[in-house]
């Protein structure tokens, strides 16, 4: 399964939402940790361990970075 992962930078920090996964969306002062804090929310939504997933950073437009987050899901 691979999901969107969308960083914004604001004046005050960073947010991060999953657009699929709805209210999944996280704010901190870095983009470092607004990525772990989202994917810990996420591993909660998702009922998975944090440790199935891979990020990688696809691209960047000016103030938003966006990422996949890819794993697997078993049954």
């Amino acid at each position: 399964m691979i999901l969107d992962v969308v960083v914004t930078q604001t004046n005050d920090g960073y947010t991060a939402e999953i657009p699929s996964l709805s209210g999944c969306e996280s704010w901190a002062h870095d983009e470092d940790t607004v990525l772990s804090k989202i994917l810990e929310l996420a591993a909660f939504y998702l009922k998975t361990d944090i440790k199935k997933f891979k990020l990688d950073k696809a691209r960047r437009v000016k103030n938003h970075s966006v990422y996949k987050l890819v794993f697997y899901k078993s049954v």
